[in-house]
């Protein structure tokens, strides 16, 4: 998809006072939804893809690894882990998340963003770093 395919979307749902788009089509995900003063939030995501384990983790750790859900960032931005720096974490290792449940925050553009777990499970790693940048498609989580 083209940024003035995009652009035309925005106009769209502008013109016709929508507040969120979702289409997804092989492979491709494009959300677009309204965040702070009807600024449009895009986020766009690709097929999440499970990283190959390396040679010395063994076999033990290849199928665990490979048995794992990853969320993944759908933007480039400022990962928060909680809603404010005082605030507990959304979730935590061991955490039950279904694909509603707030895992945590990114802040792109001075808009924070919440993510959802978009799949059901425990929480079994942590991957990303509070307060640190992330990119679009980096691992977050990986759930059992």
């Amino acid at each position: 998809m083209e940024l003035k395919d995009i652009k035309a979307i925005i106009d769209l749902m502008r013109k016709n006072d929508l507040s969120v788009f979702e289409m997804e089509k092989d492979g491709f995900r494009l959300k677009l939804q309204k965040g702070i003063g009807d600024q449009p939030v895009v986020s766009t995501t690709a097929a999440p893809t499970v990283s190959a384990p390396t040679a010395a983790n063994g076999p033990a750790a290849a199928s665990e690894t490979a048995s794992l859900k990853e969320i993944v960032s759908p933007m480039v931005g400022t990962f928060y882990r909680g809603a404010s720096p005082d605030a507990p974490p959304f979730v935590d290792v061991g955490a039950k998340v279904t694909e509603d449940t707030v895992v945590c925050i990114i802040e792109a553009m001075k808009v924070m963003n919440e993510i959802k777990a978009e799949t059901s499970g425990v929480v079994a790693e942590v991957v990303a770093e509070n307060s640190k940048p992330v990119q679009f498609g980096q691992v977050l989580f990986r759930v059992r």
